[in-house]
């Protein structure tokens, strides 16, 4: 990437939120310029859909040390310490000032939408002078069709604007888009502003994620208030254990409390569990639902007021049809990082660090960063995403040894999310090297940097019998 020409011309950087932002930081500290373009009318868009919940990670991992000495530099201090901010404090008391730094914000294009990225003058296919062209970014903003070319390209607009639909074949269940209005996605401000629209109803919660945990628990706080609130959860996979998260495992013991007291409710009976639960139609009769599905592989019908489809979101790639990309045909991520992340395979839930190598695709100078990196994996960590663009801007800025180099340690999950069969290959991001003392790649990352290790193999091995590499793969 350092080999891209054009030296003037601005490195592009679509999307502004965390990472988005981070990667502007990031290309400050470097002496590049950065172009941001933001497709909502402020910084932290897509955050700020959700910005009444709060999120499981302390101020000390979701702000950038590049963001934060850039800052201190403008007489700014950015937020720290172990207080959990939900999004909106995320966006008004790190985004917003972060983003009003000169160097950013001369660049920054809000209410600008990316529609298509190409090298100048070259179509997918064209090979002569690839290497040679600039980027040509297109986009839509207020005052119509809009270009501007650009020496690299980090997209970082993540996958909020793409939910995933109601069925467990990943496409919508027939009479889910006639419904759109009675169903939400994401994370809907169910005990706040959009109270009234749950309030005393039956709603049927669908996912396993901490989105649906985050939507249960608010709805349960709306039920305290509204007793004839009822609340149905259903699982498309009988993975209850997953959806509780790591309780008292997890370092990170927010994301760990939120299972637990999913657990509490569930066992107190203030909410239904359907698992496993595959939707097949969906009828609208006057302003109630009814959904037709199967339960354990028996045929159910449920009569509901309101869904909230919390089954995760996946990548837009419509804009990137003419750079040259390469991705796991399963899990959407670059083939090099999807071994990692795969909740097929990645039986526990820590991500060794990663950086350019994993995130290269076949075009140099384009990058995909931040949530949308993960394809349709779920669980990303802003911090995760700030490790990416501090080892992508390096590679942009010739620095190749930062650019390899590991600055990230994340804490355990204290889940492990693979069936119980699995192979060594897959624990922990794969076996260790070899000669390591260590069970897999976390492991022996963790004791490099002097630490006890993943955590796997504190305690005891795998049992005889199984294939896995430690109890917790197992």
């Amino acid at each position: 990437m350092n080999a891209i020409p054009a030296p003037d011309l601005p490195v592009a950087v679509i999307g502004a939120g965390p990472v988005g932002l981070a990667a502007a930081a990031r290309l400050v500290e470097r002496g590049l310029r950065p172009a941001v373009f933001e497709k909502g009318a402020r910084v932290g868009a897509a955050i700020l859909d959700w910005g009444h919940v709060r999120v499981f990670s302390p101020w000390d991992y979701n702000v950038d040390e590049a963001a934060r000495a850039l800052l201190a530099d403008h007489g700014s201090a950015a937020p720290e310490g172990e207080y959990l901010p939900t999004g909106e404090e995320i966006v008004r008391d790190y985004l917003e000032p972060l983003s009003r730094v000169p160097a950013i914000a001369e660049g920054l294009r809000l209410g600008a939408e990316v529609t298509g990225i190409t090298r100048l003058g070259r179509d997918l296919m064209s090979n002569d002078g690839r290497a040679d062209a600039p980027f040509v970014v297109r986009y839509r903003d207020a005052a119509g069709e809009q270009r501007m070319l650009a020496r690299a390209v980090i997209d970082a607009s993540g996958t909020w604007s793409k939910p995933n639909p109601m069925g467990v074949d990943g496409l919508p269940v027939p009479g889910e888009v006639e419904a759109s209005d009675l169903i939400a996605y994401g994370i809907p401000d169910v005990a706040g502003a959009d109270r009234e629209a749950y309030a005393g109803k039956r709603v049927l919660i669908v996912g396993s994620g901490h989105s649906a945990i985050n939507v249960a628990l608010a709805l349960l706080e709306l039920q305290a208030k509204a007793p004839n609130t009822e609340i149905l959860w259903a699982l498309r996979r009988n993975r209850i254990e997953k959806l509780l998260g790591g309780g008292l495992n997890d370092q990170l013991p927010e994301r760990g409390a939120l299972g637990l007291a999913a657990k509490e409710a569930i066992v107190a009976g203030r909410l239904r569990m359907l698992a496993p639960f595959a939707a097949e139609r969906i009828e609208r009769r006057g302003e109630r639902l009814t959904v037709e599905a199967t339960l354990g592989g028996m045929p159910v019908t449920q009569e509901v007021d309101r869904i909230v489809v919390a089954t995760g979101f996946r990548p837009d790639f419509s804009f990137l049809r003419e750079v040259r990309i390469a991705l796991d045909p399963a899990v959407e991520a670059p083939p090099a990082l999807a071994p990692l992340i795969d909740p097929n395979f990645h039986s526990c839930g820590t991500v060794p660090p990663h950086g350019i190598d994993e995130l290269s695709h076949p075009e140099p100078g384009i990058v995909i960063v931040g949530s949308k990196s993960y394809g349709r994996a779920p669980t990303f960590l802003m911090a995760t995403g700030y490790e990416q663009a501090r080892s992508v801007v390096a590679e942009i800025a010739g620095d190749l040894v930062a650019a390899r180099e590991v600055r990230l340690v994340l804490p355990e999950t204290g889940v492990c999310s693979a069936p119980a069969a699995v192979s060594a290959s897959s624990c922990c991001g794969g076996p260790a090297p070899a000669g390591a003392d260590a069970c897999c790649v976390a492991d022996a990352v963790a004791k490099e940097k002097g630490q006890a290790g993943c955590g796997c193999s504190e305690n005891s091995a795998a049992p005889v019998a199984s294939s896995a590499c430690c109890q917790s793969a197992a």
